[in-house]
């Protein structure tokens, strides 16, 4: 299983790979939001308010779904830090 952690101003981010899905998590200050792809990487990203909780929203793009992301946590998208292995997400 791949797994990077990026922290960056009070917002860490965690990308891993389950059996089914590509996974990248978002934590601040008690918030969470997360991002989930096909193992694959083909298909829409699904945005979560956590890795296990229902799915908000779908995109096509990855920009897309940063900016949902950020929303959830209450921060701008380009705070958002994005660990290396998790940059080809979406479609």
């Amino acid at each position: 299983m791949t797994e990077q952690t990026r922290t960056d101003e009070g917002i860490t981010a965690r990308y891993y790979e389950t059996d089914d899905e590509r996974m990248l998590a978002f934590e601040r200050d008690g918030s969470s939001a997360a991002i989930a792809q096909n193992r694959d990487g083909y298909a829409m990203l699904k945005v979560r308010s956590s890795p296990d909780g229902d799915e908000l929203e779908r995109y096509y793009g990855f920009d897309m779904a940063l900016d949902h992301a950020a929303e959830l946590l209450g921060v701008d998208s380009a705070t958002l830090p994005v660990p290396e292995s998790a940059e080809d997400m979406g479609m």
